[in-house]
């Protein structure tokens, strides 16, 4: 495994949505996560969403414990898409094309 001086991670200037998707295989690869089944990556994308609820409700001064630990709304926010990204990268998903698909089927759809 690679330290972060020998790292061959790039995400240029505005990047695409594909560029994310190459960034996050070139990272699951070089942090040694590479063998991570589905499964594992799902749970993984849970407990973020869990960490990301957590660290909505502290932002928001909704009751929480007082003694858990600090979470960064954004910093949360980036690891639900990096676990995302990896997920949609081991199943094959074009994650642009999937949301522009469903999208157009979104579009059709009446709204109350």
């Amino acid at each position: 495994m690679n330290n972060a001086v020998d790292s061959k991670l790039f995400l240029k200037d505005n990047p695409t949505l594909a560029d994310f998707q190459e960034y996050a295989a070139t990272l699951v690869k070089e942090r040694g996560f590479d063998h991570e089944t589905v499964a594992e990556r799902f749970m993984l994308l849970m407990e973020e969403c869990g960490e990301l609820a957590k660290a909505a409700r502290k932002s928001q001064n909704i009751k929480s414990d007082a003694n858990s630990k600090t979470y960064h709304v954004d910093e949360e926010a980036a690891d639900v898409f990096i676990y995302l990204l990896h997920i949609c990268n081991q199943l094959g998903i074009d994650l642009e094309q999937a949301f522009r698909a469903k999208e157009e089927i979104n579009k059709q759809r009446i709204w109350q």
